[in-house]
């Protein structure tokens, strides 16, 4: 097909998505030509050179097809294939804007470590509800350690080892993820109509709070906002000076070292003696005001 001809297939308007349906999703990308290398190359230039996003977007929909086929080697972990697509198409989209033609490379070599990516994070986000692999070594261990289990069986020791080996993690690491992988995530509720006098429990069942009646909450959590206000125009009723020993001595945060009365003399050159009264009476000052 002329190159022009293939232009005009990939108009904006012929665009494909995932969510007209998955089959006819796939008979529409197939539709879709593949570029030649000379012809991709062309696009890539055009893109970097002009900012041209009809040439990137042909570059992303010559691609498509390559996307489903890289995401049905991920469905075997329970998630839509339609969605392990659109994850694909993100990193696609990813590799096509970071793609440099002057490498000589074609796109989809580049685009697949960007088309893996994106699905490996969707899968680990989604696979469990508890999240599974959060280093780069767990992820690794989480997409290498189906394949290289040969039976349904947990591992030896043995066998554990030679996976370590082979991933060049720990054993220790190859286990726990093998008990990550392998176990069933656990409903923290029992489900409509279980019982626990039927021998059914849930986490929820072991759990106690000790936390005092909502109400009681509310209401200590009024008391302390009021006695704050009070104090808060206690202390806006001082002097300036007496207002700035105060703050100084008592209203500094823990880790804070407060001044000693000979340093605050030494600020507003009196003894250490007159601070201390003036300390003293405008503590009696707040205390009759908050008692009021």
């Amino acid at each position: 097909m002329p190159s022009d001809d293939k232009q005009l297939v990939l108009r904006a308007n012929t665009f494909p998505s995932v969510a007209d349906g998955l089959d006819a999703y796939i008979s529409a990308i197939g539709d879709i030509p593949t570029l030649t290398a000379e012809e991709e190359q062309a696009l890539a230039y055009r893109l970097i050179e002009h900012g041209d996003l009809n040439a990137a977007q042909t570059l992303v929909l010559s691609h498509l097809k390559f996307v489903v086929h890289i995401a049905k080697n991920y469905t075997g972990y329970g998630l839509p294939l339609v969605d392990l697509i659109q994850e694909g198409n993100v990193g696609l989209m990813k590799a096509v804007k970071r793609f440099d033609p002057s490498y000589n490379v074609r796109l989809i070599s580049f685009a697949v470590y960007w088309i893996k990516s994106e699905i490996h994070e969707f899968v680990i986000r989604n696979w469990r509800i508890v999240k599974v692999a959060t280093t780069k070594a767990q992820r690794k261990l989480f997409f290498n350690l189906r394949s290289s289990k040969e039976t349904l069986e947990w591992l030896t020791d043995d066998e554990a080892a030679d996976i370590a080996k082979e991933l060049n993690v720990s054993k220790a690491e190859v286990k726990r993820m093998e008990m990550r992988l392998f176990s069933n995530d656990l409903a923290f509720d029992l489900p409509v109509g279980s019982h626990a006098d039927d021998g059914d429990f849930s986490p929820s069942d072991w759990l106690s709070s000790n936390a005092s009646d909502p109400s009681q909450t509310v209401e200590r959590e009024d008391y302390q906002m009021h006695n704050n206000a009070l104090l808060n125009d206690a202390i806006e009723s001082l002097d300036p000076r007496s207002k700035d020993i105060i703050l100084q001595r008592w209203m500094r945060d823990e880790d804070e070292e407060r001044p000693t009365l000979t340093e605050l003399a030494d600020k507003y050159s009196v003894s250490a003696e007159r601070i201390r009264q003036i300390e003293n009476q405008a503590m009696s000052k707040i205390k009759d005001l908050l008692t009021v």
